[in-house]
This record gives structure tokens, C-alpha cells and sequence, in this order.
């Protein structure tokens, strides 16, 4: 049986102390009723701070439950995220001549919150708003792999292409490989002939809020042997990276 982690055993005691104590509390009655040395009692503090999970009165230097705490299991908030990424999913899609896809978990599904068409003039309808299913599409792939706890697959998995995955085994193993290569792909598992890859969105500690992707006619997107084509999928990921530093920068 693994032992367990002191620094966070410490840090969980810190938290239940500023929770039950009514009133905020200076290093000194931290570290005292923990029986901790004053500089790791204020370590542990200050990194609480940094994710907000703690805080501290700038005038008396007393320290607080952070707000952090109140978000806590839930996801940004999906305009907040629309917002952050607009800009990078215009230049991805002038970039690959790809649509692309801002997806988060909901009701079962993945909620489209951002689409930018393919900026190739072709007619195409608009998904902003939409929930697509999670086993089909590469977004929704990508959310099962990366936020399992928030994203979880119907019972029934239904067949939309010849190419849809529809059972629980061929399910873990496509999961399997997407976090094995870190994104995910379909083959026109949702419709056919079109091509769709997606890669995470991650916020503060690498958690995953967000998949991004971009879809496009199969041979677009997908080489010889089905193999995902080396430049989108590189400027796919570079974007996903520069929102997640926008996350980051808000926190």
C-alpha cells in the first residue's frame, strides 16, 4: 500500500484549519497549531495562494480560504472559454483551411461553444450551440481521454458511419491510443468522408477544460495509411497551447 504524500497531507490540514477557524489566521497560529516550522507552515501557504486555493488580507497579512475553492469541480465558464480562444481559432483556421471546433462535456455529449467555418467559400451550416456525441467525433474522443471524470460515454453507443466506434472494448482501446499519442482522431466516424482531429485544452495544473479541433474533408486532413497529416495537426496543437497560456495568464 503506497504511503501517504506528506506535503499534501499538509496542505489539506492547512485548508480544514482556515475553513474551521471563523476568522482569518496569521502564519504564526498556522504553523503553531499544525506544529509545523514557521517556513514550512508559510510554504505551503504561499503555494496555496498561488492556486488560489488560499488567500491573504494585504493589510493585516492574515490568511483566508481562496475562491478558488468555490470552483472546485466545475469547468470555465463556457463564453469565458469562447472568448479566450476566438482569436486563435480564426488564425487556425485561415492557417489549415480547416473548420474549427471548440468543444466542452454536456449532458452526455460534446458542446460545440465555438465554429469557425473552412475559409474555402464552401456552403456550411453553423454548430455553435450544438451537442455531437462523445464516441463519434474526435473532440468528443479527445474530452473521454482527457476529462474522463466530466465527459462519460452513452450506454449505448450509436452507429452513425460504418466507421463509428459502438462498443466499450473498441472504445478503450481508441482511448488508449489518443492518450498514448496525446490527441484524437475520426475518420469519418461521425460523418462520412470528413476528417476530424482534436487535441486538449488545458487550464492551471495541466486539467483538461476544452478539446479543440479542426475537421475538413478526409484526404485533407488524413495521408496515406490514414495517418493525420503532419502540418495541421502541429498548428492544431501550437493553438491549443496558446489558449491554454491565456487560461493560465487569467488565473
Amino acid at each position: 500500500m503506497a504511503k501517504p504524500i506528506q506535503s499534501i497531507e499538509r496542505a489539506a490540514a492547512v485548508l480544514r484549519l482556515l475553513g474551521g477557524a471563523g476568522r482569518p489566521l496569521a502564519l504564526a497560529e498556522l504553523a503553531a497549531a499544525l506544529d509545523l516550522p514557521r517556513p514550512t507552515a508559510h510554504g505551503i501557504v504561499r503555494t496555496l495562494c498561488d492556486e488560489d486555493l488560499a488567500g491573504q488580507d494585504p493589510s493585516t497579512g492574515r490568511y483566508h480560504l481562496g475562491d478558488g475553492l468555490t470552483r472546485l469541480g466545475s469547468a470555465w465558464d463556457r463564453h469565458d472559454l469562447r472568448s479566450r480562444a476566438m482569436n486563435w481559432a480564426d488564425a487556425l483556421a485561415a492557417t489549415t483551411g480547416c473548420a474549427v471546433f471548440l468543444g466542452v462535456p454536456e449532458d452526455r455529449g460534446v458542446g460545440l461553444v465555438h465554429h469557425v467555418f473552412r475559409p474555402d467559400g464552401t456552403p456550411q451550416r453553423l454548430r455553435t450551440n450544438a451537442v455531437q456525441p462523445l464516441h463519434a467525433t474526435a473532440w468528443g474522443l479527445c474530452l473521454l481521454a482527457f476529462a474522463p471524470v466530466a465527459a462519460r460515454p452513452p450506454q449505448e453507443m450509436e452507429r452513425y458511419t460504418r466507421r463509428t466506434v459502438t462498443t466499450a472494448a473498441a472504445l478503450a482501446d481508441v482511448l488508449a491510443e489518443t492518450r498514448r499519442r496525446g490527441w484524437a482522431a475520426d475518420a469519418g466516424g461521425y460523418e462520412p468522408d470528413v476528417g476530424r482531429v482534436a487535441v486538449p485544452v488545458r487550464s492551471g495544473g495541466g486539467l483538461t477544460v476544452a478539446a479543440l479541433g479542426i475537421g475538413a474533408p478526409l484526404e485533407e486532413l488524413f495521408g496515406p495509411g490514414g495517418r493525420v497529416r503532419p502540418d495541421p495537426l502541429a498548428a492544431l496543437t501550437s493553438a491549443a497551447g496558446e489558449i491554454a497560456a491565456s487560461l493560465e495568464a487569467e488565473r
